[in-house]
């Protein structure tokens, strides 16, 4: 049985008792009529308190005329006047600011409030009712401002999972909990043009909303407390424990815009998500099982109008004219008299142009006749216009489920509880790459006469599961676990070619994958002194973690590059075949070439960690914390971090706190393995073959690029928080500064000198044409302002209005020097190391001010929400100085009206982005639209382009 005799919430300056004293009773249920034990009771304005035992039962010693005060996790908390012996209360579900939290301390009685660290406690089931979102990334988006995530487009496997950070950091420097467990990174590291490049993030997305009770952002370093990661905070996500509750929602929409069909107006981007919940009580003492899942499709949507490129040459017409009679376009590109034949066919040809293809005596004489834009004629002579060779700008198609369960058992009546949970999640994606076009090499047009537009799918898997065992030896809560989670990624490579293979290309290739596994072994050992200061929370404890990532190779066609005898080219005395004007056919899957049996590895590591953590209430005022964590990795060795934090009470609602911190990042093992060519282009638009090179690599040692090492960071954080009870309004206001020395980036792409040289010939084996490394490259410093207030009132009896305002202001800036070898500087291959693009992916790609206005009006049968969140303003990521266009800053509102029309029915409708906002146009003066291709930027994410989306939920709760 859980039963805790008594506990004291430190808040100071105590009003006196008056009147004559005497035990009030009473039984405390939740809102399902089931008794709550462990809800805090306490006089209001004094230090008394006690909290519900089993039954929900409490006693304590009070005077009428005083207020008890009802607090618990997961529930409002409420007054009540006392008027007699007697007073019970029902707990309603929601998530206030006062409540215990689980995440930046270990002390079990720590409320959000009294922390010495910025922590928001977020109620994801109010959220997920009343808003758009129905993914976890963009519901998190939209309401906590210093969290960034953005839908990527045209960049390979990130168009499938969305990056997110904490206070413009990068994505692999947060942690991510769930139930307090270290939760396991994605398979996928960021290698194209997007925010986030050369990290590897957390798949939120993998976890579905409706399983979530509530998330706690930290926002402050923590890897003194966590480890490695937590180098901008925590995020904690906190699963649903309800029982005898189905909760069953289903919810569809559309964008609705302007700009929707390439930008011809009307629907596109259409969304379902079907998600449910449910819990069952096990035994009589406390125990649950709760399921929950969800399943969901999107189609993607274009806003892209049309290309305004070249697509057609004059060989293309030719070729045009001799497929209608079924001619063999292999054979047609060396037989010089079925070229002119046919040229006499194409009756847009000028006289004089007739006249010098009939004149020529070779092909090679005919290649520079031929080399000719012809694109406007000939898409009249084939019947079409220039949006029929339009690459798909906008979010990808995802269809998917995800599955979780939660589970406690208690074992006994002192406190010993066995408890799980798992997940499982399956998506399959598919996005675009860059139209190929007819006039390209990489096109084998008697395959694809009009060209192609090749499509990358993936197919995402992830799993995990936690078990663990805690209860109480000798008054010490010890909880020992096992925490597993694995993520791969696959994929399959859809209508485009290996243009080397000519004919005998395939136009699907399964081109491999990778993946990710995580298991982590902790033992947690916690106790809070009552007696010793104002109490003494010692926390210490251990943890062991496996990490392993493999490469799978493809098949090989989607990664060779083949001879004309249909050979795999493996020297240099061999030679691809070529285009009608002599250049030579890529191998390789188009889009995506797969990762070879050079590529395939599996490699792992483990690190062991001891930390330390103490919490002392020195008063009633002034709280200090320390924590120190020690951890060794056996792949690059071993890091000790600090931190220490501080909260003093001014008085009984108004705290000042503060926090110093070291931290660290372990090179993760994809950036320490990761190796594969890929197809990125360039700011021209121009493809490029670039292979990714391991550190350790020959390429890496040539070029003298330095093995991967840890990040190290150190900051300091200030802050205050009020509470004006007279006005039922909350402040927090924190600042910050982060040093990261040694940050890890992914280079630019390093070209060989074109002479044969060793570095040549290993980019060649490569198929590629450059070469680009992960490396600790820079040292930087980030610096901001965040600030919450929270208001409520009461505007009657059955009506109340939520009104949430949250801004950060951040600024993230690389200083010094740039970290590069003498080799890369005898070179002059420094701003190569480093190039222009990612200073600004790294500063001025993501908004560095967010704010947020939330207002709730509720009744007892209507919901109101409206919402306006201000992007700041961000700048296109480009090589070139001249066209880093700046895009100004934007207001998106949101508005939705929920009717409850019985006590188990609610509906809702409403809209993201209600005025069709959409972020600044490219500028054409600053030559980033790649001839019509991106009229939004695709390097500068503030809130995505997808204009107004229109939904509708239905909300079924049967209890």
């Amino acid at each position: 049985m859980f039963r805790i005799y008594a506990m004291f919430l430190l808040f100071s300056f105590g009003l006196s008792i008056t009147g004559n004293a005497q035990e009030i009773t009473g039984t405390v249920l939740d809102d399902q009529s089931q008794p709550l034990p462990g809800v805090s009771v306490i006089l209001k304005n004094t230090e008394t308190g006690v909290i519900t035992d089993f039954n929900g039962q409490y006693t304590i010693t009070a005077a009428q005329g005083q207020t008890l005060v009802f607090s618990y996790v997961g529930f409002e908390t409420q007054e009540k006047l006392i008027t007699g012996t007697v007073i019970n209360v029902t707990m309603q579900s929601g998530v206030a600011l006062d409540e215990i939290v689980l995440v930046g301390t270990r002390n079990p009685n720590r409320t959000v409030v009294e922390t010495a660290v910025p922590i928001d406690v977020l109620d994801i089931k109010e959220l997920a009712s009343a808003t758009p979102q129905v993914n976890l990334n963009q519901i998190l988006n939209y309401v906590a401002p210093s969290f960034s995530s953005n839908t990527q487009t045209i960049s390979d496997g990130t168009d499938h999972i969305d990056p997110a950070s904490l206070r413009g950091l990068g994505p692999d420097q947060v942690l991510v909990l769930i139930n307090g467990k270290r939760r396991h990174t994605t398979s996928l590291v960021n290698v194209n043009g997007t925010f986030g490049r050369g990290n590897v993030g957390t798949d939120l997305n993998a976890i579905p909303a409706v399983a979530i009770k509530r998330i706690e952002v930290l926002r402050d370093g923590a890897a003194a407390q966590y480890g490695s990661d937590a180098i901008a905070g925590v995020i904690n996500i906190v699963l649903r424990n309800d029982v005898n509750e189905l909760d069953f929602t289903v919810t569809t929409g559309a964008n609705v815009s302007r700009n929707a069909e390439e930008q011809t107006g009307g629907v596109d981007g259409e969304s379902v998500n079907v998600a449910a919940s449910y819990g069952l009580p096990i035994g009589e003492k406390g125990g649950f099982i709760n399921f929950s899942g969800d399943f969901d499709y999107r189609e993607p949507y274009n806003r892209m109008k049309a290309w305004e490129g070249g697509i057609f040459n004059g060989y293309n017409a030719i070729e045009y004219e001799a497929s209608k009679d079924n001619v063999s376009l292999k054979e047609l590109q060396t037989d010089l008299t079925e070229i002119k034949s046919y040229a006499e066919r194409v009756t847009y040809f000028s006289t004089q142009l007739q006249s010098d293809i009939q004149s020529a005596a070779t092909l090679e004489d005919l290649q520079p006749i031929l080399d000719i834009d012809v694109t406007e004629q000939e898409l009249q002579a084939r019947g079409q216009e220039r949006s029929d060779y339009n690459m798909r700008v906008g979010q990808s198609g995802l269809r998917g489920g995800r599955f979780f369960a939660n589970i406690s058992l208690p074992l006994d009546d002192n406190e010993t509880e066995l408890y799980a949970f798992a997940g499982l999640s399956s998506r399959k994606g598919n996005s675009a790459g860059f139209y190929r076009l007819p006039n390209q090499s990489r096109t084998y047009t008697p395959v694809y006469i009009n060209g192609f537009l090749p499509e990358i799918n993936s197919k995402i898997s992830d799993q995990s599961i936690s078990i663990g065992l805690r209860g109480k030896i000798n008054n010490w809560e010890v909880d020992f676990s096992n925490t597993y989670g694995k993520n791969s990624f696959l994929y399959t490579i859809t209508n485009t070619a290996n243009a080397s293979l000519l004919n005998a290309t395939p136009t699907t290739f399964d081109a491999g994958g990778f993946s990710f596994l995580q298991n982590t072994t902790n033992l947690d050992i916690t106790q809070f002194y009552e007696d010793i200061f104002a109490g003494l929370n010692v926390a210490f404890g251990a943890e062991h973690r496996l990490e392993v990532y493999e490469i799978t190779e493809g098949e090989e066609e989607s990664y060779a590059q083949y001879d004309n005898n249909g050979d795999v080219i493996t020297n240099s005395s061999q030679s691809p075949p070529t285009d009608f004007f002599g250049r030579n056919r890529p191998g390789a899957s188009q889009v995506f070439p797969g990762f070879s049996p050079a590529n395939e590895l599996s490699r792992d590591r483990t690190s062991i960690a001891g930390y330390l953590d103490i919490e002392a209430d020195f008063t009633e005022k002034w709280l200090l914390s320390f924590a120190t964590r020690y951890e060794n990795y056996s792949d690059f060795g071993s890091t000790i971090n600090f931190k220490v934090a501080t909260r003093y009470k001014l008085t009984e609602d108004i705290n000042l706190r503060a926090a110093a911190n070291t931290g660290f990042r372990a090179p993760s093992l994809h950036q320490l393995n990761f190796n594969s060519t890929s197809t990125i282009f360039d700011n021209s638009g121009n493809p490029q073959e670039v292979g990714t090179f391991t550190n350790d690599s020959r390429a890496a040692e040539l070029l003298g690029i330095p093995e991967l090492k840890e990040e190290t960071s150190q900051s300091i954080s200030i802050g205050l928080t009020a509470k004006i009870p007279s006005l039922n309004l909350s402040v927090t206001v924190d600042g910050y500064f982060v040093t990261i020395d040694d940050r890890i980036v992914y280079t630019g792409q390093f070209e060989g000198p074109g002479t044969d040289s060793e570095l040549d010939r290993l980019l060649a084996q490569a198929n590629a044409t450059a070469a680009s490394f992960f490396a600790n490259a820079i040292d930087t410093e980030s610096k901001g302002l965040d600030i919450v207030l929270t208001h409520k009132a009461s505007l009657g009896a059955t009506m109340e209005l939520k009104s949430d305002l949250a801004a950060t202001l951040s600024q993230t800036r690389q200083v010094g020097d740039i970290n590069a070898s003498d080799v890369l500087r005898r070179a002059n291959k420094v701003e190569t190391y480093f190039p222009e693009d990612s200073r600004v992916y790294l500063e001025e790609a993501v908004p560095r001010t967010k704010i947020n206005l939330s207002n709730s009006l509720t009744t007892d049968t209507f919901n109101v929400f409206l919402r306006n969140v201000y992007f700041g303003e961000v700048t296109e990521a480009s090589t070139f100085v001249e066209r880093q266009q700046d895009f100004g800053s934007k207001i998106v509102t949101d508005l939705s009206l929920g009717y409850k029309a019985s006590e188990s029915l609610t509906v809702t409708i409403g809209a993201n982005n209600l005025f069709d906002i959409y972020p600044d146009r490219a500028d054409p003066a600053f030559d980033n639209r790649s001839s019509g291709r991106f009229d939004w930027s695709r390097r500068a994410q503030q809130f995505g382009i997808g204009g107004r989306f229109v939904f509708a939920r239905l909300n079924f709760i049967l209890k």
